[in-house]
Order: structure tokens, then sequence, then C-alpha cells
């Protein structure tokens, strides 16, 4: 009895869901030497404060709207006469003016929800109102790996991101390398732990597919431990670098990975009460471990391969709050991180006088126009046809 191939999904499904994000047990291992270009997503959950974070301190406006946390002048690491990032954010301004940093300005959506959950969704599958099944980055893995080369999408978290759901691929989803493929129900240990046959044909077609996802899931768990044993760097990513060092350690072993999600986890960002000092502490371990991952990118020769993209579900209200923090709001900044990238700004920055009538500023840039970018001109996909539209892509690669 053969097992329908959406069963079989959904099993492979199942076996991430227990950490161990099991690869297909068949593809083509050498799929990366064909292309090398790695994309890295990192995720600031929450609902990062963009205007704090790079600050228009030409504009009075910021200030008259908020005089008690807007960030002077003088405290800025200016990078232009209209823009300065947060104090805490050396890396950031390390990488801005080495050209290495697109700031998109005003990404967001039409009827934006206030709803971390719903918002996070969006952004996840690329699709606003829509209810799309599948993550962006999913439909990305299966329309640029039809071969479904094993560990070829990796998500780096507590459990799996809806980003990362795809028709086809199975995402390896991990959180601690050195427990990776471990964990199990009682009744599952045969399954993830024992090699149930001496290599030959099953007579069973489904017990087959059961032994041969089993035996990709040990492997796959036993490289990425195996990676991040053997990997050693002198680079200094911060305090917290949002498991960047596991990215690096990956690509350092040569792993056919093309597509990572990761995230500052457990809503760290939503800043709504003595937003200053937290929200600079937090920005300090981001663009120090971004900084720190796109140095160890030099020091192992993939920088040219590696573009790495910021983003936060939404922004905040553009005043502050009673409570010296922010609300909800709508649109942010979006970063772009890469050699290959031509650094500077796009898009058009928010106006802080007209905004709506929940007191939000007006999104300038749809954030499909940055996923198409990242599809099309990084990663050589039909940004067309994986959102369901035309989104013009940005001019932030060379061509």
């Amino acid at each position: 009895m053969h097992t329908p191939t959406h069963h079989r999904r959904q099993f492979l499904q199942g076996l991430a869901g227990l950490g161990l994000g099991a690869a297909l047990p068949f593809g083509n291992p050498s799929f990366a030497a064909d292309n090398k270009r790695i994309l890295v997503v990192v995720e600031l959950t929450g609902a990062n404060d963009g205007f704090n974070t790079l600050v228009p301190y030409a504009d009075d406006t910021y200030y008259r709207l908020r005089p008690k946390i807007g960030i002077r002048p003088n405290k800025l690491r200016k990078i232009d006469d209209q823009y300065g990032f947060n104090p805490g954010m050396a890396g950031f301004e390390r990488l801005f003016k080495e050209g290495q940093m697109a700031v998109v300005h005003g990404c967001g959506y039409d009827n934006p929800s206030y709803s971390h959950f719903t918002s996070a969704a969006y952004w996840h599958t690329g699709v606003p109102n829509g209810g799309e099944p599948y993550g962006w980055l999913g439909r990305l893995a299966d329309a640029i790996d039809p071969q479904l080369t094993p560990n070829f999408l990796v998500n780096i978290d507590e459990r799996q991101s809806l980003a990362v759901r795809a028709a086809k691929h199975v995402p390896v989803v991990f959180d601690d390398p050195d427990r990776f493929g471990r964990k199990g129900l009682y009744q599952s240990r045969p399954l993830i732990d024992t090699d149930m046959g001496s290599g030959a044909a099953s007579g069973n077609a489904s017990q087959q597919f059961l032994e041969d996802v089993a035996q990709s899931a040990r492997q796959a768990s036993a490289q990425v431990r195996a990676a991040w044993r053997n990997y050693k760097t002198p680079v200094d990513y911060g305090i917290l670098p949002m498991d960047l060092p596991k990215v690096a350690a990956m690509i350092n072993a040569q792993l056919p990975t093309r597509i990572y999600q990761t995230a500052y986890r457990h809503n760290a960002f939503d800043t709504h009460v003595h937003q200053a000092e937290q929200h600079q502490r937090l920005l300090t371990y981001v663009s120090d471990g971004v900084s720190g991952f796109m140095q160890d990118m030099k020091r192992i020769g993939r920088d040219k391969d590696v573009t790495v993209m910021v983003y936060s579900e939404f922004g905040r209200r553009a005043a502050e709050n009673t409570s010296l923090g922010t609300d909800h709001g709508t649109a942010n900044q979006v970063y772009l991180v890469g050699q290959a990238l031509k650094g500077g700004h796009y898009g058009q920055a928010p106006s802080l006088t007209n905004l709506n009538a929940d007191g939000n500023v007006q999104h300038t840039t749809d954030f499909r126009r940055v996923y198409a970018t990242l599809m099309s001109s990084w990663m050589g996909a039909d940004s067309q046809a994986l959102l369901n539209g035309q989104f013009e892509a940005l001019p932030v690669f060379a061509s």
C-alpha cells in the first residue's frame, strides 16, 4: 500500500514538530554548487520601534511627538544629515557607512493589523489578509529547489515558523544543536534512534518510506551537531547573537542550506513601558550580532554569498505614550545587509504629519517589494508567481 503524498508531508511535518526537522531522503546534495547565494532572515518579534532605531533627527515633528523618549541629535550615531542610528548600534552604523546596508523605509501593507499574531502571519506568508497556508520562504524553497535537497531550508527557533512552511520541502527545525534530534515521544524512540533495516529495500513501500525518513532525520541532526562542534571563531557576536553563530557554523561546514530563518524571540521588542534603556540594549544585541555575523562570513570567505534581512511585524506609534514607551504602529524600516548590496536609503520615509486616525504613519512601501527583490534579484526566483502579483523589485543589488 502506497502512502499518499499529502499524508507523507503531514508525517514529515510532525517529525519536524518533534525537533527532528527531517530532510527528505532524496534530491541533489550538490545543488549548492550551482548557486551559492544564501538568504538569512532575522525577525525582531514584538514590533521594533523604527523611529528610535533609525532616528529622523532633522525632522522637528519627531521631537514634538516624542518630547521625553526622543533621542537627541548629539547622542545619535549619525549616518547623514537626516538620520542617525540609536546610540547602541555601532555595528549597524559601521555596516551602513561601509556600504553594506540598504535601509528600506516605510514598509507595510494596506489595512494594517495591530495584532502581533495577525501581522506576523501576514509577513510570514507574504499575503496580507489572504489566509495563505504556506510561508514565503517555504514557497521560495519549493520554487528554487524542486529536487528537494536535504537541509535546504533551516529554521533555528523553539518551534517552526509559518514563514518556512512549504508544500514540498520540510524545513530542518532546531534550537540547541547539541540536543538536536534527541527529543521525541517514548513511542517514537525506535523510529528516531534505530536503523530499522540493513539497507535492503523493504517489501512495504510505506515502511520503506518511514525508514528512509528516519534515516534522513538522523543524518540531518548529525550534520548539524557536527557543524556546531567543529565551529570555532574569534569573532565577537556580542551578548545575545540571535542564533547567528549557529547559521555561521552551518555555512562554514558547507551544508547545502540556502535559506535560514531565525528570530529575536519572545516579543522582546514590545516596548510599551519605559522603553528607552531597554530598547537601546535590545538594539545593541541585534546590531552586534548582525555585524559579527558579517565579519565571520568575511573570515570564512562567504561574505559575498550572504544577504541578511532584518524586519519586524510592524512598527510603533509615532507619538510616545504616557508610560514612556510606544504603542503598536504600522510601517517600519527593513534592513538588508550584505557585500552584494548597493547600500543607502530606499523608498520614501513616511510622513510624521500625515498620520491615520490611530496616530500612526501611512506605509509608503509595500513590504512585498522587499520580498520580490530578494526572491528575484538575489535568489533567482519568479517573484510574481510566488507572491501572486507584480511587485517592483528595489534596485538594491548591483546588476
